[in-house]
């Protein structure tokens, strides 16, 4: 009985050793996944290089003419959009006109208020949109 024990035991090693092989056949298939998304970042770097060759917009480089009252904030020699709002943003900072709580609104002195169509108080979302209406 004892050899018949010892016999049992051993076809039971052989079977772990059978299971070793089937564990294998996952690892084969994780490095097919591991490709397939290889290939995604070759798509994704063709797509990049054309972004690269971006050109400004020659609507915001056109020169534009500020009404008198914008004139009287940041000049009146005909200048780009970009370039009237830096000169808004310097007088703004200048003045110390940017709201110490909420620093996205800008409380307006007596010439921006012109500009802003009598408004105290406004975003510097909606001041562009202002600004824009006293552009030629």
């Amino acid at each position: 009985m004892a050899t018949a024990k010892k016999a049992t035991k051993k076809p039971a090693a052989k079977k772990p050793a059978a299971k070793k092989p089937a564990a294998k056949k996952p690892a084969a298939k994780k490095p097919a996944a591991k490709k397939a998304p290889a290939k995604k970042p070759a798509a994704k770097k063709a797509a990049k290089k054309p972004a690269a060759k971006r050109k400004p917009n020659a609507a915001f480089m056109k020169a534009m003419t500020p009404s008198s009252v914008l004139a009287a904030v940041i000049g009146s020699m005909p200048m780009p959009r970009t370039e009237v709002t830096k000169k808004i943003w310097d007088y703004i900072k200048k003045n110390k006109l940017q709201d110490a709580i909420n620093r996205r609104n800008i409380n307006a002195d007596e010439k921006l208020r012109a500009v802003f169509g009598g408004k105290g108080k406004v975003s510097m979302f909606e001041m562009t949109k202002l600004v824009s209406n006293h552009l030629k």
